[in-house]
């Protein structure tokens, strides 16, 4: 058995397949086989988010994945509703396995009703590796994770854009929009924002001086 976990983590598959877990921030999550594995950066997604969402405020968490986003959430805000969107079954099932209330649908199609109007933040790390640099990715992570995990179409932005535009439909006045980005993706992002009325505008960079995600107000 030990030789055969080793055989596969050699082969270059993510070690959360083989352990059935990840270590995110302060949190221990469950990750079944083919679920995207939870990044360390994203950490500081929740932070942010987490300074945006009330104590009972209402929150949505987009591409939840694991759910390890929204369970991070949860615990710095535990009196606040979090619901969580992915258009995997596998990682909706995974999602809930790590007590996320979480829905099969893409993106805000699977949104509870409820919560049009009435979100206090939307936070998601969704696909947005640009489809022209694939083959700058690491080798087992082309070998092992599904191409929709970052598949973000040519520029890397489009699926970004279309959170930021159908936010506004859920937002409450003065609600946030906390998003993962990389590369030159806050630039592109701009014209987006400003015709869509989103003020506020923040972009954060690791440690390395790369952008790394996005903050905005609506309304």
């Amino acid at each position: 058995m030990l030789r055969a976990l080793a055989d596969r983590r050699l082969a270059g598959e993510p070690l959360a397949w083989i352990t059935g877990r990840a270590d995110f921030g302060n949190q221990a999550v469950l990750v079944d086989p083919g679920v995207y594995v939870p990044r360390w950066q994203s950490v500081e997604l929740v932070t942010r988010a987490a300074a945006r969402l009330p104590f009972d405020g209402n929150a949505v968490d987009l591409c939840t994945g694991t759910g390890a986003v929204a369970v991070a959430l949860g615990a710095a805000r535990p009196a606040a509703r979090i619901v969580a969107t992915d258009n995997d079954n596998r990682a909706v099932a995974c999602a809930r396995a790590n007590g996320v209330e979480a829905y099969e649908g893409d993106l805000f199609a699977a949104v509870p009703d409820s919560f049009r109007g009435a979100t206090d933040v939307v936070v998601a790390v969704v696909p947005y590796v640009p489809s022209t640099q694939f083959h700058l990715l690491p080798r087992d992570t082309l070998r092992f994770e599904d191409a929709s995990h970052y598949d973000g179409g040519p520029d890397g932005a489009g699926v970004l854009r279309r959170v930021l535009t159908d936010a506004p439909g859920f937002l409450r006045p003065g609600g946030a929009v906390v998003l993962e980005l990389g590369g030159d993706q806050a630039d592109l992002l701009r014209p987006t924002l400003a015709h869509l009325g989103y003020t506020a505008v923040r972009i954060w960079s690791d440690e390395d001086g790369d952008p790394r995600g996005l903050e905005a107000t609506y309304g």
